[in-house]
C-alpha cells in the first residue's frame, strides 16, 4: 500500500480516488475522483478499506471526510448492470464496503448529485451524511436485475423502517435530499453551494470532543446497531 503522507498534496497511487491529509487540522479527506459518475471498482474499494485502516490507527487524524470531485458523489460499482457482480464473493464485498462503520473515528459522507449503489451504501456505513438539493439517494440494483449485497438494504432499514425500505429497493425509488433528512437518513440537509462549508463546521463541532469518548461512542453505537444489523448483511449476501 502507498504511504500516507501528512502534506496537502494527495497521493496519485490510488485507484479511481485521492486521499488529502491536514495534520494540523486533524483531518483527512478522502476524495472520490473518477468522473463523471466516480463508479467504484472492486480494487478502488479494496484500497479505499486499507487507507481507512491505515487513518485509523493514525494519531494525528481525528475526523475523515468521504467526498467526491465533480457533481456527482457516486453513481455505484462499475459492474453494476453487467452480471459480473454474480460471481463475486458477496460476503467478502459486504465486509469490505462497511469499512467506514469499522472505522473507530468520526467519518463524514458529503453528499451531492447521484448516490447509488454501493455509493449509497458507503454512504450509509458512516456517521454523517450531509445532503444538497442534488442529491439523490437509491439502491437501484434489482431494476438491472440484481439484489442488494452491500449491506445497504439492511442498514437503510434500521433507519426508515421496513416499509419505505421495501419501497426504496424493490420499486428502486429515488431519495431526494430534503426526503432523506425528513427520514433521518441525511444528518444535515443544505444549499448545494454550502456543503463544503457545512462539512467543515462539522469537522470543527466533531473536533471540539474527546476522542476516546468519541471512539468509545462510536463503539457503543455499533455495537447496539450491530446486534441485528450482522443477521440481516448476511441473509443480503
Amino acid at each position: 500500500m502507498t504511504q500516507l503522507n501528512h502534506t496537502s498534496t494527495p497521493p496519485t497511487q490510488f485507484e479511481g480516488f485521492k486521499v488529502c491529509i491536514n495534520a494540523q487540522q486533524a483531518r483527512a479527506d478522502i476524495i472520490l475522483d473518477r468522473p463523471p459518475f466516480n463508479l467504484v471498482s472492486i480494487r478502488q474499494a479494496e484500497q479505499l478499506r486499507t487507507v481507512f485502516e491505515a487513518l485509523d490507527i493514525d494519531s494525528t487524524i481525528r475526523v475523515i471526510v468521504l467526498r467526491a470531485l465533480g457533481e456527482h458523489f457516486s453513481r455505484g460499482c462499475e459492474f453494476e448492470g453487467s452480471g459480473h457482480a454474480a460471481g463475486e464473493d458477496l460476503a467478502w464485498r459486504t465486509w469490505t464496503m462497511d469499512f467506514p462503520s469499522r472505522c473507530g473515528k468520526p467519518v463524514i459522507a458529503a453528499n451531492r448529485g447521484y448516490c447509488f449503489g454501493a455509493g449509497f451504501e458507503l454512504s450509509l456505513a458512516c456517521d454523517f451524511r450531509i445532503a444538497t438539493e442534488t442529491t439523490l439517494y437509491a439502491l437501484p440494483a434489482q431494476s438491472v436485475g440484481l439484489g442488494c449485497g452491500s449491506g445497504g438494504a439492511g442498514r437503510l432499514q434500521q433507519m426508515v423502517g421496513i416499509g419505505r425500505t421495501r419501497d426504496v429497493v424493490m420499486r428502486s425509488r429515488y431519495i431526494r435530499g430534503a426526503q432523506a433528512y425528513d427520514w433521518g437518513v441525511a444528518t444535515d440537509f443544505v444549499a448545494d453551494a454550502e456543503l463544503e462549508n457545512l462539512t467543515d463546521t462539522l469537522v470543527r463541532e466533531l473536533l471540539a470532543s474527546s476522542p476516546l469518548v468519541q471512539r468509545a461512542a462510536k463503539r457503543l453505537l455499533n455495537a447496539m446497531e450491530n446486534a441485528a444489523l450482522a443477521a440481516q448483511t448476511e441473509l443480503e449476501g
